[in-house]
């Protein structure tokens, strides 16, 4: 099982948004087969462009192929790979904000540095 700050580091540095966790955790649910784009925007009630963008990370990522057609599946790289997504999912299962504020860090840490100077207390 990988260390706490091994999933936070793997957080900080798969996920470019909560859009493609949120994806991950859809096809890794339905893993075994491909999903087209029409069947990932509407379980993510998101938009083809974010569809889009998370697949595109999440394939540069290792952890999704995409088919010719454009469909993809959940397809982690290695079995190291697969651990981590396994505890990524279960600490957003857990602590979804927490996920969500590292997500957030990693994506822009000069806006988190600005906010965390007034925060009343750190969590």
């Amino acid at each position: 099982m990988p260390s706490r700050s091994e999933v936070s580091s793997f957080i900080r540095a798969s996920f470019r948004s909560v859009w493609a966790l949120e994806l991950l955790c859809f096809l890794r649910q339905n893993r075994g087969r491909s999903h087209k784009q029409e069947e990932m925007v509407a379980a993510l009630r998101g938009s083809d462009l974010v569809v889009e963008q998370s697949v595109e990370s999440l394939s540069a990522a290792g952890l999704v192929l995409t088919e010719a057609d454009g469909s993809a599946r959940y397809a982690p790289t290695g079995p190291e790979l697969e651990k981590l997504v396994g505890a990524a999912v279960a600490l957003y299962a857990k602590s979804p904000d927490a996920v969500r504020r590292m997500i957030v860090s990693a994506a822009s840490p000069g806006i988190t540095a600005f906010a965390d100077a007034f925060r009343l207390r750190k969590d």
